[in-house]
């Protein structure tokens, strides 16, 4: 992770909060209607993106569920290997090794205090 920084110089953000759900198009519906999020990206029943202001709220149904149920800021990265090193080198532990998923390449962690996070990137 190399001091912080995504590989490009530039301090790693995060990319989106990611909700696990039962049925995405339902969450969809709900977050809609009552938050007014707009569609960002939708994958059938596997996963949606919603603009939540600046922030993406990724609603994963169960074939994208990588967190078993847990909520989980998504931190998106240039090297996800090299971010689970550092993150095990600094006390933190694997949950699932990174592996390649439909979009990209990603990882679930837990910071030293026990929070679940998600690594994801190109690789």
């Amino acid at each position: 992770m190399s001091g912080g920084t995504s590989g490009a110089g530039e301090p790693v953000k995060i990319g989106n909060v990611l909700h696990p759900v039962a049925d995405v198009a339902a969450a969809v519906r709900f977050y809609e209607g009552v938050f007014g999020l707009g569609r960002k990206f939708v994958d059938g029943d596997r996963y949606a993106a919603l603009d939540a202001g600046g922030t993406t709220l990724a609603l994963a149904g169960p074939a994208e569920d990588v967190t078993d149920g847990a909520a989980a800021a998504s931190f998106k990265v240039a090297d996800v290997a090299a971010s689970v090193a550092a993150i095990v080198e600094a006390g933190g532990s694997v949950v699932r090794e990174p592996e390649q998923g439909p979009h990209e390449v990603r990882a679930v962690v837990r910071d030293p205090w026990g929070n679940v996070l998600v690594v994801y990137g190109r690789g």
